[in-house]
């Protein structure tokens, strides 16, 4: 028996609550995207970027400072995001979504994978580094041109820098994104925390108010170090791909 099988033996207690669950809800983080090619945020400083830090690239101070280099660095991470593919472990998350009554994907990732892999409806609660917005008015846009010098394109419409819609350094989340999410670990039956160290708030806390509310936790992670424990919480140790693919195996079969 592989240490992943064994991980899902025993975790029986959550498959049972699982299995009969009304409403899941499901936090994912940098580790299911890494096991597609994706390295972290800060992993991705290494060769040209080395010298950078996050705060060079990634607050709306380093925007208006050098717009240049910081769309730059979106351009080359969106490149990388575009070339990967989801993995098992976001194919098994979109087939869960099939088999429970009402299930809300939350996500702090900003790559677009989960819905590739065919969920539906996703709650991002750093946004989305395939798109961008306009830096003056906040209009969202799917597409746009790239200039051909590198320089950062602008809005169609008033002609102020894009930047990527995504969440910097320094900015809130999402207002309504996060109390969606809030909601839905306050009601559900089970959660699921996906490849995520739970230590950058407010998500973090997500789960152990899950928890709290009555909810059976499970923490998929490839080691439980860090992790809370407690009454309803069941670490399964393992990655996303290796484990997601067995649990979401053990409902399809009902």
């Amino acid at each position: 028996m592989s240490a992943a099988d064994e991980a899902i033996a025993g975790a029986e207690v959550a498959i049972e609550r699982l299995r009969a669950a009304r409403r899941v809800a499901v936090l994912t983080g940098a580790g299911i995207s890494a096991e597609s090619g994706i390295p972290t945020f800060r992993d991705a400083l290494t060769g040209l970027w080395a010298r950078y830090r996050a705060e060079d690239l990634a607050t709306p101070e380093a925007f208006a400072r050098d717009p240049r280099l910081v769309w730059s660095w979106y351009r080359m991470r969106r490149a990388m995001v575009s070339s990967a593919a989801p993995n098992p472990g976001h194919a098994a998350l979109a087939r869960l979504e099939a088999l429970v009554p009402h299930l809300t994907l939350i996500t702090q990732n900003v790559d677009g994978l989960q819905q590739r892999a065919g969920s539906s409806r996703v709650l991002e609660l750093h946004g989305n580094i395939l798109r961008a917005r306009c830096s003056r008015e906040g209009a969202v846009v799917d597409a746009w041109e790239e200039p051909d010098d590198g320089e950062v394109p602008h809005c169609v419409d008033c002609d102020s820098l894009l930047r990527p819609d995504v969440v910097w350094f320094g900015e809130a989340l999402p207002a309504a994104a996060l109390e969606e999410a809030w909601a839905a670990a306050t009601t559900c039956d089970v959660f699921l925390s996906v490849g995520t160290s739970n230590l950058v708030e407010p998500a973090a806390s997500l789960p152990w108010v899950a928890a709290r509310e009555g909810a059976s936790v499970m923490v998929i992670n490839p080691t439980a170090a860090g992790q809370r424990t407690g009454d309803g919480i069941h670490q399964l140790v393992g990655t996303a791909g290796e484990i997601l693919p067995r649990l979401v195996s053990r409902l399809d079969r009902i």
